[in-house]
């Protein structure tokens, strides 16, 4: 009898010592298993005689209940003292701020709320948005917009060509949108309002430049389009462009293949400060050019200039957009800075409109 109480006594203090939940399992396995301590005791009692089975039975099933029930204990104990650590280990601070959505963080790029603040303003005019193809034929391009041949513009130092085809045509990166002019004319009858903006390409890079660019072209035609509509319709995009209540406008002659009379129009701005501001001040800023159709474009586009006439303009999108939010450098807009883009970008659901204001 002795012999049990000394080996409770060692299984007691093994229970006690587990320090985690393995350990307590290992004690289990020593005393309770097949091959365990307790186990190999009370495979002794076959071999008892009947007076000794009755009083060796009870001691060491008595035994086997109690270290059963302080394993058990034991365990529980040592369950909850795991889930205790585990829950210090991965608390969270409610307390701090949560990750800010993609909502909240992701930029519109300028050129990007620039286009959409065009289209707004024209929309709201009754015009409708054309578009046409990057890559574009020499008629498109050239021919049909009355470039003569041995213009400047067609030169390689100017355009980016494609290797010629079979048929020995060369297709060219487009220099301006106008070329959705003529497709415009050749597959819609007047009267046409559209705008166009769009990528476009020559071979030139500076602070100001860009080998790939932005711009937009107006395109009016009708039976009795003229210089007054022009003026009116450039100047009231200006007003709302440049959020400005009144502005002047200066309207010089100028040349383009393309148009007849051509005009370059200068803005009213004042740079005396760090930022030029429109519609005040004595300067003069060039900002687009303008015109009337060319007869010659006319009947490329399969329209009767005796019939029909029209006006057109184009400006560079990158520049208004240089012009109205200070950027001070072209380049940076293409160089996918993360940083300049937090800075000068619009958040995503900062949509223009007229009757909200464009930038607001």
């Amino acid at each position: 009898m002795s012999d049990l109480v000394q080996l409770e006594e060692q299984i007691m203090a093994e229970i006690s010592a587990a320090d985690d939940e393995p350990a307590i399992e290992a004690v289990r396995v020593a005393a309770l298993g097949k091959k365990g301590s307790v186990s190999e005791k009370l495979k002794t009692l076959g071999a008892m005689s009947p007076e000794e089975r009755q009083t060796m039975g009870p001691a060491i099933n008595g035994l086997k209940s109690r270290i059963a029930d302080a394993i058990a204990e034991r365990k529980q104990a040592l369950k909850a003292k795991a889930i205790e650590a585990r829950l210090e280990r991965e608390r969270v601070d409610v307390t701090l701020p949560t990750r800010p959505s993609p909502v909240e963080t992701g930029r519109i790029h300028p050129i990007s709320q620039v286009i959409d603040e065009i289209t707004a303003i024209f929309g709201d005019m009754g015009f409708s948005i054309a578009e046409g193809p990057d890559i574009e034929t020499d008629y498109y391009n050239f021919t049909a917009l009355n470039f003569p041949e041995g213009h400047p513009a067609r030169e390689m130092h100017d355009t980016f060509f494609f290797a010629k085809d079979d048929k020995g045509e060369a297709k060219v990166l487009r220099t301006h949108t106008s070329p959705v002019q003529i497709r415009t004319m050749e597959s819609q009858k007047p009267p046409i309002r559209i705008v166009i903006p769009g990528k476009t390409y020559r071979q030139d890079s500076d602070a100001t430049h860009s080998p790939m660019f932005h711009q937009i072209e107006g395109l009016v035609i009708d039976k009795t389009a003229n210089v007054a509509n022009m003026k009116w319709v450039l100047t009231e995009f200006c007003k709302t462009f440049f959020e400005v209540p009144q502005v002047k406008m200066r309207f010089r002659p100028s040349f383009f293949p393309f148009t007849e009379p051509s005009l370059e129009v200068d803005i009213q701005c004042d740079r005396s400060g760090s930022e030029v501001k429109f519609g005040e001040g004595d300067d003069w800023m060039e900002i687009l050019g303008c015109g009337m159709v060319h007869p010659n474009v006319l009947r490329a586009g399969g329209l009767d200039p005796d019939e029909y006439q029209g006006f057109a303009w184009g400006m560079g999108i990158d520049r208004i957009a240089m012009l109205k939010y200070g950027m001070p450098d072209l380049r940076a807009f293409f160089d996918a800075d993360v940083r300049w883009l937090n800075h000068y970008g619009f958040r995503p659901l900062d949509m223009p409109t007229l009757f909200g204001g464009l930038s607001s």
